[in-house]
């Protein structure tokens, strides 16, 4: 028995025999030029190829939207097993995140909030891409197509990005007041999501300057800034996203940003001749058939149907707002933006309203 054993770790020393993963022997070769590199010898001799665009795909709430995949193989060669498809949704750092779908020929099943949504798009040879109808807030981010030929498996990566817009909110009770969880609650109730980093990062390129933090879907707090200044990081600070990193999620509080997308109706201004309480506001838009609108409602008709109205009016959460396109006297300051005016405990003013196309 010392004798077999002492043998075994000989053979194995020596380096002689091949590597051995998941069941299978792969078979490697150096290459003629002797400088230690490998090149992989493929089961079927020849190397499959999954392809996607390098540049994001665009789509906006309650859209269709197809994901382009399609796999070919160098040389070109016909497969002799039935090829698997699979996408996944990712996180931002690559790692998985949810199954979406996975196909062998015709037949597929989708999984989660994509069933009855996603499905495959077949309309040429070696297409894998898929298409998910009623595109829904929290499906942007980043998509693996993944092929799956006997032993060989190759995948790559597409980008779905939402056109949308992305706001600070903070609750009635004030400044720094929710937790992560609250934060993703609060969002959710203004017709919205938390915002990603990547959604923050591009609201910033296009003007966003906000001096509170607030709470982002990955956990993290971050703020961002175009103009540095003292209460907001330092005056020596160049301009940027100014980050604390993650934070406990039930523990610390702060503010929320929020994102939301084009809307499927929308928005419309009541008002009476002496104003409305937020009740009786509530009940205007319920007898237009309609239902008082949220913040990221309001937001969106601003930011994509150009609505400007210079008349002050409730939302669902109590708070008071008014939508500026183009900047004039008696309308609040120079730049565009949604005026706030805070959460009235009393008061009557108009109302914005939304309706579902």
């Amino acid at each position: 028995l010392p004798l077999l054993l002492e043998a075994t770790l000989l053979w194995l020393a020596s380096g002689s025999h091949h590597p051995f993963y998941n069941g299978f022997y792969y078979n490697h070769i150096m290459n003629d030029k002797g400088s230690g590199q490998e090149k992989v010898v493929y089961f079927n001799g020849a190397r499959l190829v999954v392809e996607t665009p390098k540049d994001p795909v665009y789509s906006s709430n309650g859209a269709n939207v197809t994901l382009p995949c399609r796999y070919y193989y160098e040389p070109d060669m016909e497969s002799k097993h039935k090829i698997r498809i699979k996408w996944s949704k990712l996180r931002d750092d690559y790692t998985k995140e949810q199954d979406v779908l996975v196909a062998i020929g015709k037949t597929y099943v989708a999984f989660g909030d994509f069933r009855g949504r996603a499905h495959l798009h077949q309309a040429s040879r070696r297409e894998a891409s898929l298409v998910i109808s009623d595109v829904r807030l929290q499906d942007d981010g980043k998509y693996r197509c993944e092929v799956i030929d006997g032993l060989e498996d190759e995948s790559n990566v597409v980008d779905l990005q939402l056109q949308g817009i992305v706001f600070p909110y903070q609750p009635p009770r004030g400044q720094y007041q929710l937790n992560f969880h609250e934060a993703e609650r609060a969002c959710q109730e203004q017709g919205a999501i938390l915002a990603t980093f990547n959604q923050l990062f591009q609201a910033w390129s296009e003007g966003l300057d906000w001096c509170n933090a607030g709470w982002l879907a990955d956990g993290t707090v971050q703020y961002p800034i175009r103009l540095p200044r003292k209460p907001c990081g330092g005056l020596h600070l160049a301009p940027g996203i100014r980050s604390y990193g993650p934070r406990h999620r039930h523990l610390h509080r702060f503010d929320a940003f929020c994102f939301s997308s084009a809307l499927r109706g929308e928005v419309f201004y009541l008002d009476q001749l002496a104003g409305m309480t937020l009740e009786e506001a509530k009940q205007s838009c319920q007898d237009a058939g309609a239902e008082i609108a949220r913040v990221g409602q309001l937001y969106s008709a601003w930011r994509f149907l150009g609505l400007d109205r210079c008349d002050a009016g409730w939302l669902a959460d109590g708070s008071i707002r008014y939508p500026i396109t183009k900047p004039r006297a008696n309308c609040g300051p120079d730049e565009p933006g949604v005026r706030n005016f805070g959460f009235p405990s009393k008061g009557r003013f108009g109302v914005f309203c939304y309706k579902e196309r």
